[in-house]
């Protein structure tokens, strides 16, 4: 928070020209005072002045090897004891990091009855009066076969676990950053009040409920971002402003290429925070398959590790980060025209 020096309610009390002989004093006796303090020890340090985060230091084969561990670990369906191990990994990596965490515990009505569910929450602390949420699920599909999962869901929570060493590590200044690992993202049976998106849907509400929303400046969501064939579909139903930020960064980084706006919208994570008038953009590849604008391995078994490349994921990682930077020293300013991207747009499709 801002914070205004107290002002001496009896300066105006003092005649003008004993004020400007004080002041002329200083002027001479100052740069002597600054020689004195240079020649003697520091008693305190400069004060860091951020200029963003360093996206090249953000490396693929790191997010790769999160995505690994985490898959290792095992992970489930919502409300399951799997999906509460998951919790705890997620959780406990975290802390390992030296990031601050919480798990956030809440039940909600499902096609199945009453689940409990739980988001793990770790915050970067930074700036108070702006804040940066990125989020991933991290249940799986209920229903199929034999589902691993590694791109669906396993690659959102490695660049998240990846992103919290950088951002940790990162010098201070920079805007306060929350790293959120959503539950029970996937439906039971169809997506509806009361199936699916249960994670986003409760922390969207628990930021407006504590007057918190309008300090965010973004939601981003990563979600299905580590195909080896890297195509990044941003949905319609995304924030133009966040769009155009994701655009220039990726044109900045050389990676344009690998992001382009989606044909319709998609239901996911981030549109219950678009509910509430907060920011949000889905990073996600739908076109996850075995050929060019197919998504065959989507919530299949055939959803495994070995369709996953550190590659992608450091296109990703890095052009997150300088979206982050962009913000953080440059809000966005939300009027701005959208016209050159901007489409027709039909229901959304779920995630």
């Amino acid at each position: 928070m801002d914070r205004q020096d107290l002002q001496d309610n009896k300066r105006d009390s003092f005649p003008k020209f004993i004020l400007n002989i004080m002041f002329i004093h200083v002027k001479i006796l100052f740069p002597s005072f600054l020689l004195l303090v240079g020649c003697g020890q520091q008693t305190s340090l400069p004060q860091v002045i951020w200029s963003g985060y360093r996206a090249s230091d953000f490396k693929g084969v790191a997010a790769f090897s999160e995505v690994e561990r985490f898959l290792h670990a095992g992970s489930g369906i919502a409300g399951s004891p799997e999906a509460l191990k998951s919790a705890n990994y997620i959780l406990s990596r975290l802390q390992e990091k030296g990031v601050s965490t919480s798990l956030d515990t809440f039940e909600d009505s499902t096609p199945d009855g009453i689940k409990t569910f739980r988001n793990v929450m770790g915050v970067i602390p930074g700036k108070q009066d702006r804040l940066i949420i990125l989020g991933a699920h991290y249940d799986l599909k209920s229903g199929i076969e034999s589902f691993v999962g590694a791109n669906d869901s396993g690659s959102g929570v490695g660049l998240l676990l990846a992103l919290a060493s950088l951002l940790k590590a990162a010098p201070a200044g920079g805007p306060e950053v929350w790293l959120v690992f959503l539950d029970g993202e996937e439906c039971r049976v169809s997506y509806g009040a009361n199936d699916g998106l249960h994670g986003s849907r409760h922390l969207a509400g628990k930021l407006v409920a504590e007057g918190k929303a309008t300090k965010v400046q973004a939601f981003i969501l990563a979600d299905m971002i580590g195909d080896k064939n890297l195509s990044v579909t941003i949905p319609r139903n995304s924030d133009p402003g966040l769009m155009l930020a994701v655009f220039k960064a990726a044109t900045e980084a050389g990676t344009r290429a690998a992001f382009s706006l989606c044909d319709y919208s998609i239901l996911d994570d981030h549109q219950p925070f678009l509910d509430k008038g907060i920011p949000a953009i889905d990073l996600i590849d739908f076109q996850y398959g075995s050929a060019p604008r197919l998504n065959d391995y989507w919530h299949t078994a055939a959803d495994t590790l070995d369709k996953l490349s550190p590659e992608s994921l450091e296109i990703v990682g890095q052009v997150v980060l300088r979206v982050i930077s962009g913000l953080s020293s440059d809000p966005m300013d939300q009027s701005q025209p959208f016209d050159r991207i901007q489409g027709s747009r039909g229901a959304p499709l779920p995630h």
